[in-house]
């Protein structure tokens, strides 16, 4: 596959840059205790497999897989702790980067490649990742789908590629990743050490085991 024409690459945050298990996982737990205090859920020992399914997916989708039968209220309170419990812990500096994550952008930027971020988050969660890693530094535009209500990531990026300079590649570990990238025409990258499977980057263009491997690639 030829990326020698690629000028805008594309960043999924979580499972992709962001060793995200590491703060949600203690924010989940948070928000299920509540649920099962609350008596919305019966008591459970959660596996980190479990865990990371809801990974990548934005609060909307996340909370549709997980119960699609709880209350707007219920969700909102339980969305509303993970949220408070994921903020603290990126202020306190827990959140964790994958090893030469802020190297591996600080050389494409360099190399003069337009960096995008593209995350299934609020925007809290986004304001507060840029504080704690002067984000801004890196990418020349970050979005996230609470600043588009929500919708799928392959619509959000769909609304601005026409300001974006061709050839784009769109990298990340989730299927979501994968197909906004397809959807959009551009090429694909997956990887391999985030939080989605082995099928879920089969139609990936290329798949990396390390965020350091784009160097190789650019």
């Amino acid at each position: 596959m030829d990326f020698s024409q690629v000028k805008t690459i594309v960043f999924d945050w979580d499972g992709t840059l962001h060793d995200s298990m590491k703060i949600y996982k203690k924010a989940f737990l948070e928000a299920y205790q509540y649920l099962v205090d609350q008596k919305h859920a019966p008591s459970k020992v959660w596996k980190d497999e479990d865990i990371q399914v809801f990974l990548g997916k934005n609060p909307k989708e996340m909370w549709e897989s997980f119960e699609p039968k709880l209350s707007k209220e219920v969700i909102e309170s339980a969305s509303g702790i993970i949220s408070k419990s994921m903020e603290k812990s990126i202020t306190n500096h827990e959140a964790v980067l994958y090893h030469y994550a802020l190297d591996t952008l600080e050389y494409l930027k360099n190399k003069g490649y337009k960096l995008i971020y593209l995350s299934n988050s609020k925007t809290y969660y986004m304001n507060a990742m840029d504080n704690a890693f002067n984000l801004c530094k890196y990418f020349d535009m970050m979005l996230c789908s609470e600043m588009y209500n929500f919708i799928s990531k392959k619509y959000i990026l769909e609304r601005v590629i026409k300001s974006l300079p061709k050839e784009i590649v769109m990298i990340g570990d989730r299927d979501l990743d994968i197909e906004t990238g397809k959807y959009n025409q551009t090429l694909t990258i997956g990887c391999s050490y985030g939080y989605g499977t082995s099928n879920e980057l089969e139609n990936a263009d290329l798949i990396i085991n390390d965020i350091q491997k784009l160097r190789e690639i650019f």
